[in-house]
């Protein structure tokens, strides 16, 4: 799962659990553990965080500070300090892929919520938050038992520029402006990110964890707060692997001096000692990756006493899988379903008319790869068959293929024949952890192997239109099943977690009414052809290249960004919108209005960002109102996206930006009514060729669903 902050992944750790611990250990190990140890300044609650950290780092030797550079950090015997490790995962749910957590304890299980492009496609904010309160309050128990971390590495950062993985990056300072940038740098400012991980890729030519510049924006201009991390051994790629520097010395160097505090992995462990003794970083460069460490923790509570007298001490394994957390985890599955396709409403089901039922595919009963990857062990075991027998007594199962990768039609002959002894079918078809994940690039968009030959034999077969449900995180080419009238419904799961079974049997039977949306472009096979090394965002006709992402992409496309269809049809009305909006208070000195044009220019096409007037974008925000009536016979949530299309004033224009969205729930009949908040300095404005943010002058045209209204911004 790849991800480019100028391809450096950003990595949350959830910080919202974190004050104090409880360790079930009769002798909890804990920093400042009186009476010895609690006289330290550090020590001292009462004073400032960063003042605590600058005193344990004067007291530190030089080795070590450097025992503290690995995700392993080394104790400090003779100040009190145990050891630390700072690699624990909660993607969307504890997971074992760190050696901060482990499930041989106590507690042998975690809520498996929804992969994360299953959960954005439910673009609900609340939901988003209520995951993450319920992934902190499990890691909490976890660490009070002993069996997790306090920092935890979690939700990176996609924007889903190509389905497949690159290395080195070469990317312009047009779409590092507009595209790259603003999720991570939003996270910081917006989501409070206490860490930042870089990856093993190149930026431009220079390695991620060696880009100073990139690493001290987030810093200086974001004002991140927390630690920087490698990926595990992202820092011995810089001389091992990339040869970007002359030796492991150097490289540790420039890593540090970049702004990297902790390397995953021993790379500095081993190598910063000869790095300082060679002149190539000193020990005061150092200490700065110490005060980063050390103020987060202290930050959160590791040098405050005993930990079980803290405000989470009492958090356990009954917090742990709890009726409440597996509730919610069912209610991310139903949210983040797709319902793409549903001719002659074949869906929902009644289930009292259905004598019997048919799953088919080698995904159809297999839990193993449900919550996809950075995932732990569920709370329970249960298959999306298992859960369809639940409403079918007489439901029957066949794989069609031995699994995923499906190279034989063997068992093609089983799956037709109890496709045609069943009143309706469900195929399962799609990807799992074999054909998508780090470290293993896809080839090709089809569905693998004979899989489309096992679904087309199905619904030839089939009495009536089958139920095609797919799995995976990534865009599949199913344009054949697009337009076969065999297959009555199509139904996106994702990888849906532990409760996916149960989300997509009521979807299917009209127990929940889908809402989800596609937060990413489904490309065709064709898109293949296009290098997936080319980070260009925008489309270039002159070498036929497409584009990328629902904002910048020409070509052909199986289903697009935002994607989504009901049971229900819901209609929308606009309340209030302003038709025109004077940019001119903008300006510091409006009078100077010469200066702001570009040589050769006559007429001002748009403003620089850097030349307005400072706070001045508050007073220009603007609020867009809308009412959204259920028109049909069932209650359910319509995701609201309202879109922008800007005036072509200036080169690399998106074709459109989603710039507001929001989810209600609408009963049938019933009206709701919602508000957008717009800031044109954010929402309505675009990097230049130069990386430049500016705002198009002109009418810029705004539409949710079929309606469309007209702005103009003025000067």
């Amino acid at each position: 799962m790849n991800s480019q902050w100028t391809l450096i992944s950003l990595l949350f750790f959830t910080s919202a659990i974190a004050e104090s611990f409880k360790n079930l250990d009769s002798h909890p190990k804990f920093p400042c553990k009186p009476p010895h140890f609690s006289s330290y300044p550090f020590c001292n609650v009462s004073l400032p965080v960063r003042q605590r950290a600058l005193s344990l780092v004067s007291l530190l030797t030089l080795q070590e500070k450097i025992g503290q550079l690995s995700n392993t950090a080394a104790s400090v015997p003779r100040l009190g300090i145990p050891p630390y490790e700072w690699w624990s995962e909660s993607l969307h749910g504890i997971a074992d892929n760190g050696p901060g957590v482990s499930f041989n304890g106590s507690i042998s299980a975690a809520t498996s919520f929804p992969q994360v492009i299953v959960s954005a496609a439910s673009f609900n904010r609340t939901l988003w938050y209520e995951i993450g309160s319920a992934v902190a309050v499990e890691a909490r128990a976890m660490y009070n038992a002993g069996q997790a971390g306090l920092t935890f590495w979690a939700p990176n950062i996609n924007v889903f520029r190509d389905p497949r993985y690159d290395f080195n990056a070469v990317v312009t300072e047009q779409d590092m402006e507009d595209t790259y940038q603003p999720p991570f740098q939003s996270c910081i400012r917006d989501g409070k990110a206490s860490c930042l991980m870089c990856s093993y890729n190149a930026v431009n030519g220079i390695p991620a964890c060696a880009r100073e510049d990139l690493l001290q924006k987030a810093r200086v201009e974001w004002g991140f707060e927390g630690y920087i991390t490698s990926d595990c051994d992202a820092v011995a790629t810089i001389f091992d692997y990339q040869g970007y520097t002359k030796s492991a010395e150097e490289a540790v160097a420039d890593a540090i001096k970049a702004g990297v505090d902790i390397n995953c992995g021993t790379y500095m462990l081993r190598n910063t000692r000869s790095a300082i003794e060679k002149g190539k970083v000193s020990e005061e460069q150092l200490d700065q990756a110490m005060l980063n460490l050390f103020a987060v923790q202290l930050r959160l509570g590791l040098f405050d006493g005993d930990p079980r007298e803290g405000l989470y001490g009492k958090l356990g394994s009954h917090d742990i899988c709890s009726s409440g957390h597996m509730k919610l985890a069912l209610e991310a599955a139903r949210q983040g379903i797709v319902l793409l396709k549903n001719d002659h409403k074949l869906l929902p089901l009644n289930r009292k008319h259905v004598s019997s039922l048919a799953i088919i595919g080698p995904m159809a009963n297999n839990i193993s790869n449900m919550g996809g990857t950075y995932t732990g062990k569920p709370c329970q075991r249960k298959t999306l068959f298992t859960e369809l027998l639940e409403y079918v007594k007489k439901t029957s199962y066949a794989s069609g293929c031995s699994d995923v990768s499906c190279e034989s039609s063997t068992g093609f002959r089983e799956a037709v024949a109890t496709a045609e002894g069943s009143d309706f079918v469900i195929v399962v078809a799609g990807l799992d952890l074999t054909q998508e994940t780090e470290d293993k690039d896809r080839v090709s968009l089809s569905l693998p192997g004979k899989q489309k030959d096992l679904v087309s034999s199905v619904a030839a077969a089939s009495k009536k239109p089958v139920i095609l449900v797919l799995t995976g995180g990534g865009p599949v080419d199913v344009t054949f099943a697009k337009t076969d009238p065999k297959i009555g419904s199509i139904i996106w799961i994702g990888y849906p977690g532990e409760t996916g079974g149960q989300a997509l049997a009521e979807i299917i039977f009209g127990d929940f009414n889908p809402g989800g949306r596609l937060p990413m472009t489904w490309y065709p096979e064709s898109f293949t052809k296009v290098p997936m090394s080319d980070m260009h965002m925008r489309a270039d006709s002159s070498r036929g290249y497409p584009g990328r992402t629902y904002r910048f992409y020409t070509g052909p496309q199986v289903y697009g960004f935002g994607t989504g269809l009901s049971y229900t049809t819901f209609d929308y009305k606009m309340i209030s919108a302003p038709v025109r909006l004077s940019l001119l208070k903008l300006l510091p000195q409006p009078s100077h209005k010469k200066l702001l044009l570009q040589d050769g220019e006559k007429q001002l096409r748009y403003l620089r960002l850097d030349d307005l007037a400072v706070n001045s974008c508050e007073s220009l925000r603007f609020n867009v109102r809308y009412s959204v009536t259920n028109t049909g016979e069932m209650d359910g949530s319509d995701v609201l996206m309202l879109f922008s299309r800007m005036p072509r004033v200036l080169s690399g224009v998106p074709e459109k930006q989603l710039i507001g969205f929001d989810r209600v729930h609408v009963r049938s009949n019933e009206t709701m009514e919602t508000l957008f908040v717009i800031d044109p300095c954010k929402q309505l404005s675009v990097a230049n060729d130069v990386g430049k943010r500016v705002i198009p002058l002109g009418t810029h045209d705004l539409f949710l669903g079929e309606l469309q209204h007209s702005l103009s911004l003025e000067f």
